[in-house]
Protein backbone atom coordinates (compact mmCIF):
# COMPACT_ATOMS: atom_id res chain seq x y z
CA UNK A 1 0.00 0.00 0.00
CA UNK A 2 2.88 2.35 0.74
CA UNK A 3 4.19 2.10 -2.84
CA UNK A 4 1.06 3.65 -4.35
CA UNK A 5 1.23 7.15 -5.79
CA UNK A 6 0.21 9.54 -2.96
CA UNK A 7 -1.18 12.07 -5.45
CA UNK A 8 -3.47 9.45 -6.99
CA UNK A 9 -4.49 8.11 -3.59
CA UNK A 10 -5.21 11.65 -2.36
CA UNK A 11 -7.44 12.27 -5.38
CA UNK A 12 -9.25 8.96 -4.90
CA UNK A 13 -9.85 9.54 -1.18
CA UNK A 14 -11.04 13.12 -1.69
CA UNK A 15 -13.28 12.00 -4.54
CA UNK A 16 -14.75 9.19 -2.42
CA UNK A 17 -15.46 11.56 0.45
CA UNK A 18 -17.18 14.04 -1.84
CA UNK A 19 -19.09 11.19 -3.51
CA UNK A 20 -20.61 10.26 -0.15
CA UNK A 21 -20.93 13.73 1.34
CA UNK A 22 -22.55 15.35 -1.68
CA UNK A 23 -25.61 13.12 -1.24
CA UNK A 24 -26.07 14.17 2.38
CA UNK A 25 -25.21 17.82 1.68
CA UNK A 26 -27.70 17.98 -1.19
CA UNK A 27 -30.50 16.54 0.92
CA UNK A 28 -29.50 18.82 3.78
CA UNK A 29 -29.97 21.88 1.58
CA UNK A 30 -33.16 20.82 -0.18
CA UNK A 31 -35.29 19.07 2.43
CA UNK A 32 -35.96 22.19 4.60
CA UNK A 33 -37.61 23.81 1.58
CA UNK A 34 -39.83 20.74 1.09
CA UNK A 35 -40.63 20.70 4.81
CA UNK A 36 -41.74 24.32 4.57
CA UNK A 37 -43.91 23.62 1.53
CA UNK A 38 -45.61 20.64 3.19
CA UNK A 39 -46.21 22.33 6.53
CA UNK A 40 -47.44 25.53 4.89
CA UNK A 41 -49.81 23.48 2.74
CA UNK A 42 -51.12 21.69 5.83
CA UNK A 43 -51.75 24.94 7.70
CA UNK A 44 -53.22 26.72 4.68
CA UNK A 45 -55.67 23.94 3.77
CA UNK A 46 -56.24 22.50 7.24
CA UNK A 47 -55.29 19.10 5.82
CA UNK A 48 -53.37 17.02 8.36
CA UNK A 49 -51.93 14.81 5.63
CA UNK A 50 -49.52 17.57 4.63
CA UNK A 51 -48.59 18.26 8.25
CA UNK A 52 -47.89 14.55 8.67
CA UNK A 53 -45.69 14.69 5.59
CA UNK A 54 -43.64 17.45 7.18
CA UNK A 55 -43.37 15.54 10.46
CA UNK A 56 -42.21 12.34 8.76
CA UNK A 57 -39.76 14.07 6.45
CA UNK A 58 -38.29 15.95 9.42
CA UNK A 59 -37.52 12.66 11.21
CA UNK A 60 -35.59 11.34 8.23
CA UNK A 61 -33.89 14.68 7.70
CA UNK A 62 -32.34 14.57 11.17
CA UNK A 63 -30.64 11.26 10.34
CA UNK A 64 -29.07 12.63 7.15
CA UNK A 65 -27.89 15.77 8.95
CA UNK A 66 -26.21 13.69 11.66
CA UNK A 67 -24.36 11.51 9.14
CA UNK A 68 -23.53 14.55 7.03
CA UNK A 69 -21.72 16.12 10.00
CA UNK A 70 -19.32 13.17 10.03
CA UNK A 71 -18.56 13.25 6.30
CA UNK A 72 -18.30 17.04 6.31
CA UNK A 73 -15.79 16.87 9.15
CA UNK A 74 -13.83 14.31 7.11
CA UNK A 75 -13.57 16.79 4.23
CA UNK A 76 -12.12 19.47 6.51
CA UNK A 77 -9.62 16.97 7.91
CA UNK A 78 -8.57 15.77 4.47
CA UNK A 79 -8.00 19.30 3.17
CA UNK A 80 -5.16 19.69 5.67
CA UNK A 81 -3.80 16.14 5.53
CA UNK A 82 -4.00 15.44 1.80
CA UNK A 83 -3.53 18.91 0.28
CA UNK A 84 -1.07 20.72 2.60
CA UNK A 85 0.60 22.79 -0.11
CA UNK A 86 -2.76 24.04 -1.38
CA UNK A 87 -3.86 24.97 2.14
CA UNK A 88 -0.56 26.72 2.86
CA UNK A 89 -0.75 28.80 -0.33
CA UNK A 90 -4.51 29.41 -0.60
CA UNK A 91 -5.55 29.04 3.04
CA UNK A 92 -5.92 32.77 3.67
CA UNK A 93 -8.22 33.16 0.68
CA UNK A 94 -10.57 30.30 1.62
CA UNK A 95 -10.53 30.71 5.41
CA UNK A 96 -13.48 33.13 5.42
CA UNK A 97 -16.00 30.91 3.57
CA UNK A 98 -14.92 27.90 5.66
CA UNK A 99 -15.56 29.85 8.87
CA UNK A 100 -18.87 31.25 7.63
CA UNK A 101 -20.00 27.76 6.59
CA UNK A 102 -19.49 26.55 10.15
CA UNK A 103 -21.49 29.48 11.49
CA UNK A 104 -24.31 28.81 8.98
CA UNK A 105 -24.42 25.16 10.03
CA UNK A 106 -24.72 26.15 13.69
CA UNK A 107 -27.72 28.35 12.84
CA UNK A 108 -29.30 25.47 10.93
CA UNK A 109 -28.67 22.92 13.71
CA UNK A 110 -29.90 25.15 16.55
CA UNK A 111 -33.18 26.06 14.87
CA UNK A 112 -33.69 22.51 13.59
CA UNK A 113 -33.57 21.28 17.18
CA UNK A 114 -36.09 23.93 18.25
CA UNK A 115 -38.30 23.07 15.25
CA UNK A 116 -38.32 19.34 16.03
CA UNK A 117 -39.29 19.75 19.70
CA UNK A 118 -41.91 22.47 19.41
CA UNK A 119 -44.65 20.81 17.36
CA UNK A 120 -48.02 21.90 18.80
CA UNK A 121 -46.32 24.18 21.36
CA UNK A 122 -47.44 27.47 19.80
CA UNK A 123 -50.91 28.97 19.67
CA UNK A 124 -50.34 29.97 16.06
CA UNK A 125 -49.17 27.14 13.79
CA UNK A 126 -47.42 29.68 11.60
CA UNK A 127 -45.00 30.40 14.45
CA UNK A 128 -43.70 26.85 14.21
CA UNK A 129 -43.49 27.13 10.42
CA UNK A 130 -41.40 30.29 10.76
CA UNK A 131 -38.72 28.27 12.56
CA UNK A 132 -37.94 26.62 9.23
CA UNK A 133 -36.79 29.92 7.77
CA UNK A 134 -33.45 29.99 9.65
CA UNK A 135 -33.09 26.24 9.07
CA UNK A 136 -33.48 26.68 5.31
CA UNK A 137 -31.33 29.83 5.25
CA UNK A 138 -28.58 28.17 7.30
CA UNK A 139 -28.58 25.07 5.08
CA UNK A 140 -28.57 27.10 1.88
CA UNK A 141 -25.83 29.45 3.08
CA UNK A 142 -23.69 26.46 4.05
CA UNK A 143 -23.87 25.44 0.41
CA UNK A 144 -23.24 29.00 -0.75
CA UNK A 145 -20.06 29.42 1.30
CA UNK A 146 -18.58 26.03 0.38
CA UNK A 147 -19.47 26.49 -3.28
CA UNK A 148 -17.85 29.93 -3.30
CA UNK A 149 -14.64 28.23 -2.17
CA UNK A 150 -14.90 25.82 -5.09
CA UNK A 151 -15.64 28.75 -7.39
CA UNK A 152 -12.43 30.40 -6.17
CA UNK A 153 -10.51 27.29 -7.21
CA UNK A 154 -11.92 27.72 -10.71
CA UNK A 155 -11.53 31.52 -10.91
CA UNK A 156 -8.93 32.57 -8.32
CA UNK A 157 -8.76 36.30 -7.59
CA UNK A 158 -8.41 38.70 -4.66
CA UNK A 159 -4.69 38.29 -3.98
CA UNK A 160 -1.20 38.97 -5.24
CA UNK A 161 1.25 36.13 -5.87
CA UNK A 162 4.74 37.03 -4.69
CA UNK A 163 7.43 34.35 -4.67
CA UNK A 164 4.85 31.58 -4.72
CA UNK A 165 3.02 33.05 -1.71
CA UNK A 166 -0.40 34.69 -1.66
CA UNK A 167 -0.13 38.22 -0.27
CA UNK A 168 -2.56 41.16 0.09
CA UNK A 169 -5.44 38.70 0.23
CA UNK A 170 -8.94 40.15 0.09
CA UNK A 171 -11.21 37.26 1.13
CA UNK A 172 -14.41 38.99 -0.01
CA UNK A 173 -13.04 39.51 -3.52
CA UNK A 174 -11.87 35.89 -3.49
CA UNK A 175 -15.34 34.68 -2.47
CA UNK A 176 -17.30 36.77 -4.95
CA UNK A 177 -15.37 35.76 -8.05
CA UNK A 178 -16.91 35.43 -11.55
CA UNK A 179 -17.66 31.72 -11.02
CA UNK A 180 -19.65 32.23 -7.82
CA UNK A 181 -23.07 33.35 -9.19
CA UNK A 182 -23.57 30.49 -11.65
CA UNK A 183 -22.03 27.82 -9.42
CA UNK A 184 -23.98 28.82 -6.31
CA UNK A 185 -27.32 29.16 -8.10
CA UNK A 186 -26.83 25.84 -9.89
CA UNK A 187 -25.91 24.02 -6.67
CA UNK A 188 -28.95 25.39 -4.82
CA UNK A 189 -31.43 24.68 -7.63
CA UNK A 190 -30.10 21.16 -8.15
CA UNK A 191 -30.27 20.47 -4.39
CA UNK A 192 -33.93 21.51 -4.29
CA UNK A 193 -34.62 19.41 -7.39
CA UNK A 194 -32.90 16.32 -6.00
CA UNK A 195 -34.66 16.52 -2.64
CA UNK A 196 -38.09 16.90 -4.23
CA UNK A 197 -37.32 14.07 -6.68
CA UNK A 198 -36.16 11.75 -3.89
CA UNK A 199 -39.37 12.34 -1.94
CA UNK A 200 -41.41 11.81 -5.13
CA UNK A 201 -39.67 8.46 -5.60
CA UNK A 202 -40.71 7.39 -2.09
CA UNK A 203 -44.35 8.32 -2.76
CA UNK A 204 -44.33 6.51 -6.14
CA UNK A 205 -42.81 3.42 -4.51
CA UNK A 206 -45.61 3.34 -1.94
CA UNK A 207 -48.27 3.59 -4.67
CA UNK A 208 -46.57 0.87 -6.73
CA UNK A 209 -46.68 -1.41 -3.66
CA UNK A 210 -50.46 -1.02 -3.57
CA UNK A 211 -50.79 1.71 -0.93
CA UNK A 212 -53.58 3.67 -2.62
CA UNK A 213 -54.25 5.89 0.38
CA UNK A 214 -54.87 9.54 -0.42
CA UNK A 215 -51.92 10.46 1.81
CA UNK A 216 -49.49 9.03 -0.74
CA UNK A 217 -51.32 10.65 -3.64
CA UNK A 218 -51.06 14.05 -2.00
CA UNK A 219 -47.38 13.43 -1.31
CA UNK A 220 -46.88 12.50 -4.96
CA UNK A 221 -48.60 15.63 -6.21
CA UNK A 222 -46.64 18.00 -3.97
CA UNK A 223 -43.25 16.43 -4.67
CA UNK A 224 -43.61 15.87 -8.42
CA UNK A 225 -44.80 19.42 -9.11
CA UNK A 226 -41.97 20.74 -6.93
CA UNK A 227 -39.51 18.60 -8.89
CA UNK A 228 -40.76 20.10 -12.15
CA UNK A 229 -40.45 23.70 -10.94
CA UNK A 230 -36.96 23.23 -9.51
CA UNK A 231 -35.77 21.16 -12.50
CA UNK A 232 -36.82 23.87 -14.95
CA UNK A 233 -34.91 26.42 -12.87
CA UNK A 234 -31.85 24.13 -12.84
CA UNK A 235 -31.93 23.75 -16.63
CA UNK A 236 -32.17 27.52 -17.10
CA UNK A 237 -29.23 28.13 -14.75
CA UNK A 238 -27.30 25.41 -16.60
CA UNK A 239 -27.60 27.55 -19.72
CA UNK A 240 -25.99 30.47 -17.85
CA UNK A 241 -23.24 28.10 -16.71
CA UNK A 242 -22.46 27.28 -20.34
CA UNK A 243 -22.07 30.97 -21.12
CA UNK A 244 -19.81 31.41 -18.10
CA UNK A 245 -17.56 28.58 -19.29
CA UNK A 246 -17.38 30.04 -22.79
CA UNK A 247 -16.05 33.30 -21.36
CA UNK A 248 -13.93 32.22 -18.38
CA UNK A 249 -13.09 28.52 -18.84
CA UNK A 250 -13.21 27.89 -22.59
CA UNK A 251 -10.93 24.85 -22.30
CA UNK A 252 -13.49 23.09 -20.10
CA UNK A 253 -16.37 23.87 -22.48
CA UNK A 254 -14.28 22.70 -25.45
CA UNK A 255 -13.39 19.43 -23.72
CA UNK A 256 -17.03 18.89 -22.70
CA UNK A 257 -18.13 19.24 -26.31
CA UNK A 258 -15.12 17.72 -28.10
CA UNK A 259 -14.73 21.06 -29.81
CA UNK A 260 -11.15 21.16 -31.08
CA UNK A 261 -11.01 24.00 -33.64
CA UNK A 262 -11.99 27.61 -32.96
CA UNK A 263 -14.97 28.43 -35.15
CA UNK A 264 -18.29 30.17 -35.48
CA UNK A 265 -21.58 28.30 -36.00
CA UNK A 266 -20.21 25.49 -33.83
CA UNK A 267 -22.40 22.39 -33.47
CA UNK A 268 -23.15 20.69 -30.18
CA UNK A 269 -21.87 17.11 -30.05
CA UNK A 270 -24.00 14.50 -28.25
CA UNK A 271 -22.56 11.05 -27.69
CA UNK A 272 -20.10 9.56 -30.15
CA UNK A 273 -16.58 8.17 -29.87
CA UNK A 274 -13.13 9.55 -30.67
CA UNK A 275 -10.54 7.72 -32.74
CA UNK A 276 -6.77 8.09 -32.31
CA UNK A 277 -6.80 11.23 -34.52
CA UNK A 278 -9.53 12.89 -32.45
CA UNK A 279 -12.06 12.43 -35.23
CA UNK A 280 -15.61 12.14 -33.89
CA UNK A 281 -17.72 9.17 -35.01
CA UNK A 282 -21.30 8.04 -34.34
CA UNK A 283 -22.26 11.32 -32.65
CA UNK A 284 -25.41 13.39 -32.92
CA UNK A 285 -24.40 16.86 -34.10
CA UNK A 286 -26.89 19.67 -33.44
CA UNK A 287 -26.05 22.55 -35.82
CA UNK A 288 -25.22 25.94 -34.25
CA UNK A 289 -26.24 24.72 -30.77
CA UNK A 290 -22.82 25.13 -29.13
CA UNK A 291 -22.49 28.69 -30.45
CA UNK A 292 -25.98 29.47 -29.16
CA UNK A 293 -25.11 27.95 -25.76
CA UNK A 294 -21.92 30.04 -25.61
CA UNK A 295 -23.37 33.37 -26.69
CA UNK A 296 -27.08 33.14 -27.64
CA UNK A 297 -26.18 33.61 -31.31
CA UNK A 298 -25.50 31.00 -34.00
CA UNK A 299 -22.47 32.99 -35.20
CA UNK A 300 -20.79 33.14 -31.76
CA UNK A 301 -17.15 32.11 -32.01
CA UNK A 302 -16.30 29.20 -29.69
CA UNK A 303 -12.64 28.67 -28.78
CA UNK A 304 -11.33 25.21 -29.64
CA UNK A 305 -9.35 22.90 -27.36
CA UNK A 306 -6.35 22.97 -29.68
CA UNK A 307 -5.72 26.57 -28.60
CA UNK A 308 -4.47 25.33 -25.22
CA UNK A 309 -1.24 23.50 -24.31
CA UNK A 310 -1.74 19.77 -24.30
CA UNK A 311 -0.68 19.46 -20.65
CA UNK A 312 -3.39 21.96 -19.62
CA UNK A 313 -6.29 20.32 -21.45
CA UNK A 314 -9.01 18.67 -19.32
CA UNK A 315 -9.68 14.93 -19.79
CA UNK A 316 -11.96 14.31 -22.76
CA UNK A 317 -14.01 11.82 -20.75
CA UNK A 318 -15.96 14.75 -19.27
CA UNK A 319 -17.88 14.85 -22.56
CA UNK A 320 -19.81 11.78 -21.43
CA UNK A 321 -20.43 13.25 -17.97
CA UNK A 322 -21.96 16.31 -19.61
CA UNK A 323 -24.12 14.27 -22.00
CA UNK A 324 -25.47 12.03 -19.25
CA UNK A 325 -26.09 15.00 -16.97
CA UNK A 326 -28.06 16.81 -19.69
CA UNK A 327 -30.05 13.64 -20.43
CA UNK A 328 -31.01 13.25 -16.78
CA UNK A 329 -31.89 16.95 -16.57
CA UNK A 330 -34.29 16.66 -19.51
CA UNK A 331 -35.96 13.57 -17.99
CA UNK A 332 -36.37 15.39 -14.68
CA UNK A 333 -38.48 17.94 -16.57
CA UNK A 334 -40.32 15.59 -18.94
CA UNK A 335 -41.49 12.93 -16.44
CA UNK A 336 -43.11 15.43 -14.03
CA UNK A 337 -44.65 17.13 -17.05
CA UNK A 338 -46.22 13.82 -18.09
CA UNK A 339 -47.60 13.46 -14.57
CA UNK A 340 -49.15 16.92 -14.71
CA UNK A 341 -50.85 16.13 -18.04
CA UNK A 342 -51.64 12.49 -17.28
CA UNK A 343 -55.40 13.04 -17.64
CA UNK A 344 -54.86 13.55 -21.35
CA UNK A 345 -52.64 10.48 -21.75
CA UNK A 346 -54.01 7.20 -23.25
CA UNK A 347 -55.56 4.78 -20.76
CA UNK A 348 -58.08 5.07 -17.94
CA UNK A 349 -55.83 4.73 -14.91
CA UNK A 350 -55.17 7.90 -12.94
CA UNK A 351 -51.70 6.61 -12.10
CA UNK A 352 -50.43 4.35 -14.90
CA UNK A 353 -47.80 1.89 -13.72
CA UNK A 354 -45.28 3.07 -16.33
CA UNK A 355 -45.65 6.64 -15.09
CA UNK A 356 -45.15 5.62 -11.45
CA UNK A 357 -42.03 3.70 -12.47
CA UNK A 358 -40.78 6.86 -14.20
CA UNK A 359 -41.45 8.92 -11.07
CA UNK A 360 -39.73 6.24 -8.98
CA UNK A 361 -36.66 6.79 -11.16
CA UNK A 362 -36.64 10.56 -10.57
CA UNK A 363 -34.74 10.36 -7.29
CA UNK A 364 -31.92 8.12 -8.58
CA UNK A 365 -31.69 10.17 -11.79
CA UNK A 366 -31.41 13.45 -9.87
CA UNK A 367 -28.77 11.95 -7.59
CA UNK A 368 -26.77 10.65 -10.55
CA UNK A 369 -27.03 14.11 -12.13
CA UNK A 370 -25.56 15.61 -8.94
CA UNK A 371 -22.63 13.19 -9.05
CA UNK A 372 -22.08 13.80 -12.76
CA UNK A 373 -22.15 17.54 -12.20
CA UNK A 374 -19.42 17.35 -9.56
CA UNK A 375 -17.34 14.96 -11.69
CA UNK A 376 -17.69 17.43 -14.53
CA UNK A 377 -16.72 20.40 -12.35
CA UNK A 378 -13.75 18.78 -10.61
CA UNK A 379 -12.30 16.57 -13.35
CA UNK A 380 -13.00 19.31 -15.89
CA UNK A 381 -10.70 21.65 -13.93
CA UNK A 382 -7.76 19.25 -14.26
CA UNK A 383 -4.82 19.47 -14.22
CA UNK A 384 -5.38 22.48 -11.93
CA UNK A 385 -6.39 22.53 -8.29
CA UNK A 386 -6.17 26.32 -8.41
CA UNK A 387 -6.73 27.22 -12.03
CA UNK A 388 -3.73 28.96 -13.57
CA UNK A 389 -1.67 28.93 -10.36
CA UNK A 390 -1.25 25.45 -8.91
CA UNK A 391 -1.59 21.98 -10.39
CA UNK A 392 -2.99 19.03 -8.49
CA UNK A 393 0.32 17.18 -8.60
CA UNK A 394 2.01 20.08 -6.81
CA UNK A 395 -0.64 20.44 -4.11
CA UNK A 396 -0.92 16.90 -2.73
CA UNK A 397 0.88 15.32 0.19
CA UNK A 398 3.97 13.20 -0.34
CA UNK A 399 3.11 10.86 2.54
CA UNK A 400 3.27 7.16 1.61
CA UNK A 401 0.44 6.27 4.00
CA UNK A 402 -2.54 7.71 2.09
CA UNK A 403 -3.49 4.24 0.90
CA UNK A 404 -4.11 3.10 4.48
CA UNK A 405 -6.19 6.23 5.10
CA UNK A 406 -8.25 5.33 2.06
CA UNK A 407 -9.03 1.86 3.44
CA UNK A 408 -10.04 3.28 6.82
CA UNK A 409 -12.35 5.89 5.29
CA UNK A 410 -13.93 3.29 2.98
CA UNK A 411 -14.79 1.27 6.10
CA UNK A 412 -16.15 4.38 7.83
CA UNK A 413 -18.36 5.33 4.89
CA UNK A 414 -19.68 1.77 4.54
CA UNK A 415 -20.66 1.71 8.21
CA UNK A 416 -22.28 5.15 8.01
CA UNK A 417 -24.16 4.41 4.79
CA UNK A 418 -25.50 1.01 5.91
CA UNK A 419 -26.48 2.36 9.32
CA UNK A 420 -28.27 5.39 7.85
CA UNK A 421 -30.19 3.27 5.33
CA UNK A 422 -31.25 0.76 7.99
CA UNK A 423 -32.41 3.48 10.39
CA UNK A 424 -34.34 5.35 7.68
CA UNK A 425 -35.95 2.12 6.47
CA UNK A 426 -37.11 1.10 9.93
CA UNK A 427 -38.27 4.62 10.70
CA UNK A 428 -41.04 4.51 8.08
CA UNK A 429 -41.76 0.79 7.71
CA UNK A 430 -45.33 -0.34 8.42
CA UNK A 431 -46.48 3.12 9.48
CA UNK A 432 -50.18 3.67 8.82
CA UNK A 433 -50.97 7.26 7.89
CA UNK A 434 -54.48 7.35 9.39
CA UNK A 435 -53.38 5.75 12.66
CA UNK A 436 -50.57 8.27 13.00
CA UNK A 437 -52.94 11.13 12.16
CA UNK A 438 -55.31 10.00 14.92
CA UNK A 439 -52.45 9.56 17.38
CA UNK A 440 -51.20 13.10 16.67
CA UNK A 441 -54.70 14.58 16.76
CA UNK A 442 -54.53 15.84 13.17
CA UNK A 443 -57.49 16.22 10.83
CA UNK A 444 -57.39 15.05 7.24
CA UNK A 445 -59.46 16.31 4.36
CA UNK A 446 -60.93 13.93 1.86
CA UNK A 447 -60.03 13.76 -1.79
CA UNK A 448 -57.71 11.76 -3.96
CA UNK A 449 -54.83 14.20 -3.95
CA UNK A 450 -55.07 14.48 -7.71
Amino acid sequence: MSTLDPVLMSRVLTGLTLFVHIVLATIGVGIPVMLALAEWRGIHTGDGHYTLLARRWARGYVITVAVGVVTGTAIGLQLSLLWPTFMRVAGKAIALPLFLETFAFFVEAIFLGIYLYTWDRFKSKYTHLLLLIPVAIGASFSAIFITSMNAFMNQPQGFELVGGVFTNVNPFVAMFNPATPTKVSHVLASAYTTSAAALASIAAYSLLRGNKHTYFKKALKLTVISTFVFAVATVMIGDFSGKFLAKYQPEKLAAMEWHFETMKEAPLIYGGVLDENRDIKYALKIPYALSILAGNRPDTEVIGLNEFPEDEQPPLMIHYFFDLKVTNGVLLVVIPLLYMFRKWLPGKKAYPKWLLIGILALGPMALVAIWLGWFLAEIGRQPWILRGYMKVADAATTSPNVGWMLLLFILLYLVLSVSAIRVLTKLFRNKNAEEELAMLGLNSKGGSGQ
